[in-house]
């Protein structure tokens, strides 16, 4: 059975940001054959379908909810749909539409009501006890009102006009497995640097790799440890099992993707949603970042200075616990984010509050996006998430193209105390001090130290790409130093593509 409704926009006022129309109602078991029988009997289909349509002009709410009314006795909802892409002038924007799902508790902020978002990587989906499509959670699907969420990403200028079929299956419902979280702690090596990569994506969002293949390339790349971190969903938390060992660990998160800019939840609580619906206007980040930390995570803003739309970040660092300043393959953005992480630095130097750790992130969706390029290496007391999310926190972090790349950094002073990368070494403002940089797996790159004034000393590697180089300075020179090894200058404007980087070396007793 199907039927048509044109639901126009303004029909149900919502929330700031958000709309919610006329409702899709089913007649279930009752009022069908004379309510004699039950669905899938003599006297019922076994399902029961209703397609929706509507049109949304541009300048539409960021979400737009269509309502729909399960009755009892469902055990499984369907989903698909599909949206016109008219053809717009260069530079305009066309059609692009979300979607996904809230259940009868509610699309409230941060609510219980999330079961699952597949933004624009899929145009059909279904839930029920036992199973769901990657992206949506399984579990009982009880009456009551859910919520169909649509997310106009952007709108033509004729307008966006869309059709939503939902059917609903009826019989028995099945069981909803207990889902298997990864272990909080591996093997390791005791005190020791590891490498990981902390924003992936799989078939559980828009990538296009499984958990195990992820898992596999991981181990390639030489990787200790990885983060799931999937759009707007924890639906691939409970899908790495079997797929960690005493030589990876596996970590749990979320890449929290609003209108505003993205953020890596790293090393969240197994299962913990953490919503995306609002923009830096709303004055809503600060309640959402300690959410984060409540579950245990890292808030790590994700490529500042991306091109896509609405990638870039609008919400500030105050919030922050480290920033991602190289995402995917060293691209100019990655140089912006990193010059604009660096004058953050001398506050820190100088006393004035913490500072942000920088990190490094594939981002890897698909072949051929590389797995660990880059790869974050964290100095950590043993391979667990405790440690891990410590080590990052405190900036005991360098990043690497890969793990080809072996780097050690450190700052010591005349009468020998040293430290090394995100430490401070107390020493008097005049005292000199001796930076040393050890590279290896680094040929044909270029090695520099930079501190508060810019870049200050620079060699080339020898052909094998391993080498030495030392520097002299004192506080007073220097606030801090870090070092970076690039790659040759590909383009006249710009510095050679980054092949690795530290955190600083600050320097002083303030």
């Amino acid at each position: 059975m199907d039927r048509r409704d044109i639901l126009r926009l303004g029909a149900v006022a919502g929330a700031a940001g958000a709309l919610t129309l006329g409702p899709v109602s089913f007649a279930g078991a009752e009022g069908r054959a004379g309510g004699q029988g039950g669905p899938g009997g003599p006297d019922g289909p076994a399902d029961e379908s209703r397609t929706v349509s509507g049109h949304l002009p541009t300048g539409a709410p960021d979400f737009v909810y269509v309502p729909v009314e399960v009755p009892p006795g469902v055990r499984e909802i369907a989903v698909s749909y599909t949206y016109d892409k008219p053809p717009v002038p260069e530079g305009t924007n066309g059609n692009a539409c979300d979607i996904g799902i809230f259940d009868q508790r509610g699309t409230e902020l941060g609510g219980a009501g999330f079961r699952g978002w597949s933004g624009g990587a899929r145009t059909e989906f279904f839930l029920r006890a036992d199973a769901a499509t990657p992206g949506y959670l399984p579990g009982p699907i009880r009456p009551g009102t859910w919520h169909i969420a649509l997310g106009p990403y952007t709108v033509a200028p004729q307008g966006l006009r869309y059709e939503i079929t939902v059917t609903l299956r009826y019989g028995a419902s099945g069981e909803t497995p207990k889902p298997v979280y990864p272990p909080q702690r591996a093997k390791g090596r005791g005190r020791a640097w590891y490498r990981g990569d902390n924003h992936l994506h799989s078939i559980h969002s828009d990538g296009r790799r499984t958990p195990a293949e992820i898992a596999a390339l991981a181990r390639a790349a030489g990787l200790d440890f990885l983060t799931t971190t999937e759009h707007n969903t924890t639906s691939a938390h409970g899908a790495w099992e079997g797929l960690w060992g005493d030589d990876l660990l596996i970590l749990t998160g979320e890449e929290i993707t609003t209108r505003n800019g993205h953020v890596v939840a790293m090393g969240t609580d197994p299962g913990v949603f953490l919503d995306w619906r609002y923009r830096a206007r709303d004055n809503a980040f600060g309640k959402y970042a300690r959410a984060v930390r409540r579950a245990g995570g890292l808030v790590i803003p994700a490529h500042p200075h991306a091109t896509c739309i609405g990638c870039n970040w609008k919400f500030g660092l105050n919030e922050a616990d480290a920033v991602e300043v190289w995402n995917g393959p060293y691209t100019p953005d990655d140089e912006v984010t990193l010059a604009e992480w660096d004058n953050t630095l001398v506050a820190h130097a100088q006393g004035r509050g913490a500072w942000l750790p920088a990190v490094g992130h594939s981002d890897a969706h698909r072949d051929p996006d590389v797995v660990g390029l880059p790869q974050t290496v964290v100095l950590a007391d043993d391979l667990s998430r405790e440690a891990i999310l410590a080590g990052i926190r405190a900036g005991r972090v360098w990043i690497a193209e890969s793990a080809r790349v072996g780097l050690a950094f450190s700052v010591t002073g005349e009468r020998g105390a040293h430290a090394g990368i995100g430490e401070r070494l107390r020493v008097g403002r005049t005292s000199r001090v001796t930076a040393r940089l050890e590279v290896t797996g680094a040929p044909g790159c270029t090695v520099s130290l930079v501190t508060d004034q810019g870049t200050r000393h620079t060699a080339p590697l020898p052909p094998s790409g391993s080498g030495t180089l030392t520097w002299q300075t004192t506080p007073d020179n220097a606030a801090y130093i870090r070092a970076e090894v690039r790659h040759p200058a590909t383009n006249r404007a710009l510095p050679g593509p980054m092949a690795a980087m530290t955190n600083p070396v600050f320097l002083g007793d303030d």
